[in-house]
């Protein structure tokens, strides 16, 4: 193979790595790195805006120590979480609205998270039943939960791919009353009706 072909070769090779290394589920590894992005930080954590916010506020508690997710946590694990709500607490000291913390039963993104978010849930991002039902079904697993379970049993236990897809095709329901909205649009035109 000439030296030529070899080079060519060789960028292929680093293109492709280069891609792999990027996939979409890592983008989160980025956003940490985006001074844009930031809201705030310690030296353990970061909070960043989600990019696509499902509701008027929406960010994300992230460590800077590399934990792919809930599964990977342990009782050493505890003092970052417990930052991780203070963190919380300093955050709904700054905003007006009703606010709940918690963590996805399967992320879809790379990088242990926490969501912050408002419980109105109007967003131009929020489009599908399954954004919603993974924010208002026991999918959602709020902040004291996955403590006081982290802290009894020394890990999360995975949900069934059964009970994850029973979570994603509940019927829709409105997060602030019994309303049940036929279609996402019958529901977000309904969620305006609780706007204070």
């Amino acid at each position: 193979m000439s030296k030529r072909a070899m080079e060519n070769v060789e960028e292929s090779f680093k293109k492709q790595t280069n891609k792999r290394n990027k996939h979409w589920s890592l983008g989160l590894v980025e956003s940490m790195k985006d001074p844009d992005a930031i809201y705030k930080e310690t030296k353990n954590i970061v909070v960043i805006k989600d990019k696509y916010p499902k509701a008027k506020i929406h960010y994300l508690v992230l460590p800077y120590e590399e934990i792919s997710s809930i599964y990977k946590l342990n009782k050493t694990h505890l003092n970052l979480l417990n930052e991780f709500g203070s963190m919380f607490n300093l955050i709904k000291e700054e905003h007006d609205s009703e606010l709940q913390a918690g963590f996805h039963a399967v992320p879809s993104m790379q990088r242990l998270h926490m969501h912050v978010i408002s419980t109105d849930m109007i967003s131009p991002s929020l489009k599908t039943k399954i954004h919603w039902n993974s924010f208002t079904t026991s999918f959602f697993i709020p902040y004291e939960d996955l403590m006081r379970k982290l802290n009894e049993n020394g890990f999360i236990q995975k949900i069934s791919n059964e009970t994850h897809k029973l979570l994603m095709s509940s019927p829709l329901k409105c997060n602030q009353c019994s309303f049940e909205p036929k279609n996402m649009p019958q529901l977000k035109q309904h969620l305006l009706t609780h706007i204070k």
